[in-house]
């Protein structure tokens, strides 16, 4: 086979390579197909393609590389030099984008796919647990893959495609995201067990405004909220320790290193106290939040629709 001059110009090595990658990708089953045949009628037969397009194909590509993959008699081909070693790294390249492909259509199965789910610290102990036991009852195969963050982390995690559906608090107002409140939970003003207030069971915020606090670090939900709940108290909180998780901050109050505005714990600590506060109403929104237009998996949207079946029963009680 004598190949016909072309007036298309070759790819050169300073060649853009998105170009390259545009130019060649397409090509590349069918060199494979050829190489492993080393016959263009017989691969045209297996991949169901025209022999004619199969030949144009091979000679276009040998063009746009400038190099030669094939040496020909009739229809018989056999590989080069530079042949085989393209093809080497083609049938890498290839097995990638197939193992790549089954992934994908294996985390969209109904039956066995997979749902990437964040959720606040402090529902990772009981509340997480539970769902997840729930919706497994009727998908038993279903994967998860868990994320435990707080809420400005988990939201910047679904805008960049890493999580699927999220539960939050505060419930989120954007305009890229959905976001659906599922409940509400109290907020009890925790103390050490020696504290003035432990032998309280009800409590005024304002009575807490000369106390030292205990908080998560600003960004958190929770922090905005007790900065929130002091300022409608009258009072700005004098914050001694800043950390990451809640149980933390129980820890430190049980030291006599401050106070704390929590949700209620898994399992009741020693050395605290949680008194109910009166006034102002203490509690956060919780809710489930998922980013706008994008097409759910089956598994993604059947938990999501679970989620939303558990609306004012999310919490333990």
């Amino acid at each position: 086979m004598v190949h016909q001059q072309s007036s298309r110009p070759r790819l050169s090595p300073a060649s853009d390579t998105e170009d390259i990658v545009t130019l060649l990708a397409p090509r590349l089953a069918h060199f494979a197909g050829v190489a492993r045949t080393e016959h263009v009628t017989r691969a045209a037969r297996e991949m169901n393609v025209p022999q004619s397009t199969l030949s144009r194909a091979m000679v276009r590509l040998e063009e746009d590389l400038g190099v030669d993959l094939f040496a020909r008699r009739g229809r018989t081909v056999s590989l080069t030099t530079a042949g085989r070693a393209f093809l080497a790294s083609v049938e890498r390249a290839l097995a990638e984008i197939e193992r790549a492909a089954d992934e994908v259509r294996a985390d969209a199965d109904p039956t066995t796919g997979k749902v990437a789910f964040g959720f606040l610290h402090t529902m990772g102990a009981e509340t997480v647990p539970g769902l997840l036991h729930a919706f497994r009852a009727d998908h038993p195969r279903v994967r998860f893959s868990l994320v435990q963050n707080y809420g400005e982390a988990m939201l910047e995690r679904l805008r960049a495609g890493e999580l699927d559906l999220c539960l939050t608090s505060p419930v989120p107002d954007a305009p890229d995201l959905v976001a659906r409140r599922l409940d509400e939970q109290k907020l009890r003003l925790v103390v050490p067990a020696d504290h003035r207030l432990a032998t309280r069971r009800r409590v005024r915020l304002a009575e807490a405004a000369e106390e030292t606090f205990v908080t998560l670090e600003p960004g958190y939900g929770l922090r905005r909220i007790t900065d929130d709940l002091c300022r409608e108290a009258g009072f700005k909180p004098r914050v001694a320790f800043e950390g990451e998780e809640a149980e933390t901050l129980r820890g430190l109050v049980a030291a006599g290193l401050g106070v704390a505005l929590l949700p209620p714990p898994a399992v009741a600590r020693p050395g605290v106290v949680e008194l109910t506060v009166t006034a102002p109403r203490a509690a956060r929104e919780i809710g489930v939040a998922w980013l706008e237009g994008r097409p759910d998996t089956p598994p993604v949207a059947a938990f999501k629709k679970f989620l939303l079946s558990r609306r004012g029963n999310l919490l333990p009680t």
